[in-house]
């Protein structure tokens, strides 16, 4: 097993929590694990960019090379475009369709969803609309997550310790809308055409 996850989105929507929780969903499964991160700005708006590969044998380098990304997980939907050259051929997009807007010539999302629509193997869901209905913005980035695990061989189980993990000193409470966005995000994108 081996799975190489693009994860993309901009400062402050939670891409870095992302990979702490499937970094610890990764161990507790005894599997090797290496991440490589590059932030744009830290402050909100900046990109930011998440190499994180996950296999059961050792893995070598931290970087995934061109065209042997499985996933591109990604919580806006400009940058889920960005990261394709890395996409293997038959790997999956997973993206939020909502834009976050942090840049003036910001290109109209018509355009960027007929070029998402392009791909054979995508899934766009409103991980916004979806984190408010559960009543916390902010955790748009788990439902990704959730999202994306359809897709990630890793049990969700695991997932879900490694949301309690990262999460533990917010409190029970947010552990367990964390987890409620996870897998409302899980069960969206199997109902996803």
């Amino acid at each position: 097993m081996k799975t190489n996850i693009i994860l993309a989105g901009v400062g402050g929507q939670g891409i870095l929590s992302i990979a702490a929780v499937l970094g610890a969903a990764s161990l507790k499964n005894k599997y090797y694990l290496k991440q490589a991160e590059t932030h744009g700005m830290s402050q909100r708006g900046g990109a930011v960019v998440s190499h994180l590969r996950i296999s059961d044998k050792p893995i070598h380098s931290d970087l995934i090379p061109m065209g042997k990304a499985d996933i591109i997980l990604s919580v806006e939907p400009m940058e889920s475009l960005r990261y394709l050259p890395f996409l293997k051929p038959h790997g999956y997009l997973v993206t939020n369709n909502v834009p976050y807007k942090n840049i003036p010539n910001y290109p109209e999302m018509d355009k960027l969803q007929a070029e998402i629509d392009k791909l054979k193997r995508k899934v766009t869901i409103n991980a916004d609309g979806i984190a408010k209905e559960i009543g916390n913005l902010r955790a748009s980035n788990m439902v990704m997550l959730g999202a994306a695990s359809n897709f990630i061989e890793v049990p969700s189980k695991k997932i879900e310790e490694g949301i309690a993990e990262i999460f533990r000193s917010k409190g029970a409470a947010i552990i367990q809308l964390n987890i409620e966005a996870f897998r409302k995000g899980k069960t969206t994108a199997k109902t996803t055409p």
